[in-house]
């Protein structure tokens, strides 16, 4: 979508799911002793994190699950699970299928039955949304629920934003892509050396300009712009679907912007797209489309497919 800124270890995964995997228990009195042992990651497993020193606080696991608490309710969830969940807050909207593909090194069966168990628990919800080629898609979200227990537990790394909900439904498969981009570019950073991954949507980025601009005027838009490692373009500042924030093999701070172009992009956004020097990416199929549109506009830029 074009989003320019403007003011106005999983011992147990081969479990079956049980009513009481499923069922919310009671918060104890005070809260229980820790272990601080905790459960190695298989390889199989890939997620967006990548941070060593960015993870969550030690959790007690017993037979394969933990009992995570918010309030005065109580979650059963094995690894996979707070790590589906950690994922879900993460991107906010992520396909079923780019997750079982992703996180479950393409196991749908194990995938399915997490979700299954997040959903039971209302932690997470499903959707489904008209896909590429008009093809229905099921997309997961958390729910406000599961997103209290993300930050009742401080699951996600430290600074990293979090987000529920199907906010816009138009933009539900859109969104859900950024999933799946994400790895398509973090392997491209890691061959190369690259290491510590952080995601940062649009909507942070958005949040962030939006404060500044607000608090030291229109007049300021290339010094804030700048200050976020962007440009202005047009007198506005074009912000990507996505950023990636990483450590590169010397050690240095690096940052890729991407923006997913699809059909419906007009060439002018396409081309404020690539005078602010994102990396562009397109659906399958249609790449020949915007290479017209920069041809159009003599333009030249790398354009990769998801």
């Amino acid at each position: 979508m074009s989003r320019d800124f403007t003011p106005p270890d999983f011992s147990d995964l081969g479990r079956d799911l049980s009513d009481s995997d499923a069922r919310p228990v009671e918060a104890p009195s005070r809260e229980p002793d820790r272990d601080r042992r905790t459960p190695p990651t298989p390889a199989r497993i890939r997620t967006s994190e990548r941070t060593p020193e960015d993870r969550r606080p030690d959790i007690q696991f017993r037979d394969g699950r933990a009992v995570l608490y918010d309030r005065d309710r109580g979650y059963r969830l094995n690894e996979s699970e707070i790590r589906t969940i950690v994922e879900l807050g993460k991107f906010r909207v992520i396909a079923a299928n780019d997750l079982s593909e992703h996180a479950y090194a393409g196991s749908r069966e194990l995938a399915e039955r997490d979700m299954y168990n997040l959903v039971r628990q209302g932690l997470a919800c499903t959707g489904t949304f008209e896909g590429p080629e008009a093809t229905p898609r099921e997309l997961l979200t958390l729910t406000k629920r599961g997103h209290r227990l993300l930050r009742a537990n401080r699951l996600a790394p430290q600074g990293q934003a979090v987000y529920y909900g199907f906010v816009k439904p138009r933009e539900a498969n859109h969104d859900a892509d950024l999933y799946r981009l994400y790895h398509k570019e973090a392997t491209r950073i890691e061959a190369k050396g690259g290491r510590n991954l952080r995601v940062i949507l649009d909507y942070e980025l958005k949040r962030k300009i939006n404060r500044e601009i607000a608090r030291l005027g229109t007049e300021a838009r290339p010094e804030i712009a700048a200050r976020h490692g962007l440009q202005v373009v047009r007198n506005k500042i074009p912000v990507p679907d996505l950023r990636i924030e990483y450590e590169t093999r010397e050690g240095d701070a690096a940052r890729v912007n991407l923006e997913l172009v699809t059909e419906h992009y007009r060439g002018r956004h396409v081309a404020d797209k690539v005078h602010a020097g994102f990396s562009l990416y397109t659906p399958h199929g249609e790449a020949d489309h915007l290479r017209r549109v920069l041809d159009q506009h003599e333009l030249t830029a790398e354009i990769l497919s998801l």
